[in-house]
């Protein structure tokens, strides 16, 4: 048995070997070959969409007409024509607060910064529909203490419908919000996410304020997105995207965060009405920061360039910056260091700190006059009380 079974094998090797074998085929003959069968694909039935994504493209689809996209624009004059042109200084979002053309966005928005150094407002901007049509628009009402601008667009009413208000304050951790906004210059972009925090949260604004209540979010904010509404899934407004949790050299990380729509729905009327929180009138006007580095190489506080009378700044004898008629100096202003025991960063921090507590009806500021530095009390709501000098008390620090 064992015999028969090996010559078996055998045989059948030897046919084997005199069997042809097949050609092997080329690359280029597989895909000459396969190339016949190039035709559209038969598309696949889809399958129902789920309650969650109907209701999410429906939220989308409602909200889109009431986000813009903001573009603040700063004047440029050429030194050699003298013509001048607006140049885009930074861009955003907002959203459409009331029915008579009032949008909302973040105040750093409408900032100049060069290296850093903030240089002012504009006061001009453009503002891009959801149709793409663009209109011109000016602010008009500005919180440095919560990072918000109000605009008056000068665009048909009708094209501009509000957007729905919620409330913030019932807000829970897990709850569904969406955010639409203009990340990377990508207009109406939506992300999806979840609230992932509302207790002990706040936002660092540049002004060395901090906006208490923030709402912490996972759906995805970029440059772009702020100034842009964060909604609920019912489609009610309940923050607006602000800022976010950055590394170094990694840019967004997922982490969100938008200014709670009670504290909008507070500070917002308030700027409509009359452009700023504070109310108090002191009396005086300074120049930037930046603008008084460059004009006249000052590396601190805010320098007095007017001064109006019979206000409480005029009885104090605070002293405005004087110049001649060609521009040179003719007796130095007075220099804003600090503000009721604090020190005086830049007007902008100063803006913020009166916001955040209203002038009392005496302030004291300590000012830099030639080279000591006094204490120059206003009284707000009193008048022609005694004499200016009265107003200034004595030198207490020599200047540095």
């Amino acid at each position: 048995m064992i015999r028969a079974t090996l010559l078996a094998v055998t045989v059948l090797a030897l046919s084997a070997q005199t069997l042809p074998k097949p050609p092997v085929p080329t690359e280029d003959a597989t895909i000459e070959r396969f190339r016949a069968h190039a035709k559209p694909r038969k598309v696949a039935p889809a399958a129902a969409l789920s309650a969650e994504e109907r209701n999410t493209i429906r939220r989308f689809k409602e909200a889109k007409p009431s986000v813009v996209f903001v573009s603040a624009v700063a004047p440029v004059r050429d030194l050699r024509t003298m013509d001048e042109t607006k140049i885009p200084t930074a861009r955003g979002t907002g959203f459409v607060w009331d029915e008579w053309g009032h949008v909302v966005t973040n105040h750093h928005i409408i900032t100049v910064e060069d290296g850093g150094k903030r240089l002012g407002d504009v006061s001009e901007v453009e503002v891009t529909l959801s149709d793409g049509k663009t209109y011109k628009g000016r602010v008009i009402g500005t919180s440095f203490a919560y990072d918000i601008a109000v605009l008056q667009v000068f665009a048909p009413l009708d094209a501009m419908p509000p957007i729905p208000l919620g409330r913030s304050k019932t807000l829970q951790v897990g709850q569904t919000v969406l955010a639409i906004g203009n990340p990377f210059g990508l207009d109406h972009s939506l992300s999806r996410g979840v609230v992932s925090g509302v207790k002990d949260r706040g936002i660092d604004t540049g002004y060395n304020t901090h906006i208490l209540n923030a709402i912490q979010t996972d759906a995805a904010v970029n440059p772009g997105n702020s100034g842009g509404p964060l909604l609920d899934s019912g489609g009610r407004l309940v923050g607006m995207n602000t800022a976010i949790m950055a590394t170094k050299g990694e840019g967004s990380v997922g982490v969100g965060f938008a200014i709670p729509v009670d504290t909008l729905n507070q500070i917002v009327p308030q700027l409509i009405a009359r452009e700023r929180l504070v109310s108090r009138r002191m009396g005086f006007d300074v120049l930037g920061a930046a603008a008084a580095l460059q004009k006249f190489g000052l590396t601190r506080g805010l320098l007095v360039i007017k001064v109006d009378p019979d206000t409480p700044a005029g009885r104090a004898g605070l002293r405005a910056l004087e110049l001649d008629e060609r521009g040179t100096v003719k007796a130095p202003g007075d220099i804003l260091l600090g503000y009721q025991g604090r020190v005086i960063e830049n007007e902008g921090q100063f803006m913020a700190m009166l916001e955040l507590e209203p002038p009392a009806d005496e302030v004291v500021f300590d000012v830099q006059r030639g080279d000591q530095v006094i204490k120059v009390v206003l009284h707000l709501n009193k008048k022609g009380e005694g004499s200016p000098e009265e107003k200034v008390r004595k030198p207490v620090i020599p200047a540095v």
